[in-house]
């Protein structure tokens, strides 16, 4: 009777707080046994990162988000905290934080930020079929060979493109071949090889032998647009 009459209280309490029954069960048997229904001292090896130390090592990649897990691992001897750099990553993976490839982005400058945002504000409201109608083009390197070294930052979810986070890149810099090319909501245009030093005069042959092809092939209206950036070869009245 007794056991059944604990039911019918394990049950009531579960009800009314909208947990299970077992876990009632469970928290009311601790207390009757120890007293208390925190957690209890367990076997096994205690951790070695201390909350002090863990606080230390979020602190550290939330500043400098490149910073590598041997490097934490020496701040942490210095602190005499002796831990192996696969344990680093472990205690910032359960915050979290996890290493992760930065996101490569041009270099802009805040000239160039506030004409971007100008440029996305007035042609917010723009029709599909406006945009249909551009041919968008620009140059670019293509490395040969991929990237030469490869960088990792310990950042959350949702952060990769966060300012700390990523590598900025710079136009041209270090290329192997540098190409021409033009794209339309319909496809790709043509492509063109740059050799030697781009410059007005090679920007206008590229123009003059690459873009009305391109927008025959895309089969643009005749009001199509041109689309280019404010690079200065782009803009020269030569």
């Amino acid at each position: 009777l007794r056991s059944i009459s604990l039911e019918r209280v394990f049950k009531a309490i579960s009800k009314a707080l909208g947990i299970q029954r077992t876990t009632v069960r469970a928290i009311i048997h601790k207390w009757r046994r120890h007293g208390t229904v925190v957690n209890l001292p367990r076997s096994g090896r205690l951790p070695k990162i201390t909350p002090r130390a863990q606080r230390r090592l979020i602190q550290e990649v939330t500043k400098d988000p490149t910073t590598t897990s041997k490097e934490l691992q020496a701040s942490l001897a210095s602190v005499k905290v002796s831990v192996h750099a696969s344990t680093i990553r472990k205690r910032l993976g359960k915050n979290g934080l996890h290493g992760r490839v930065p996101r490569r982005k041009p270099l802009l400058s805040k000239k160039n930020i506030r004409a971007c945002l100008n440029f996305s504000k007035t042609h917010l409201d723009d029709p599909q079929v406006f945009w249909e109608n551009i041919l968008w083009t620009n140059e670019t390197k293509v490395e040969l060979f991929g990237r030469c070294v490869s960088h990792y930052v310990w950042r959350k979810r949702n952060t990769a493109f966060q300012k700390k986070n990523i590598i900025p890149t710079v136009k041209y810099g270090g290329g192997s071949v540098m190409v021409w090319g033009c794209f339309a909501a319909s496809g790709p245009g043509r492509l063109a090889v740059i050799n030697g030093t781009m410059n007005s005069a090679v920007y206008q042959r590229i123009l003059k032998e690459n873009v009305r092809p391109s927008v025959r092939e895309l089969k643009l209206k005749r009001t199509w647009v041109l689309q280019q950036d404010n690079d200065p070869k782009h803009t020269s009245k030569s």
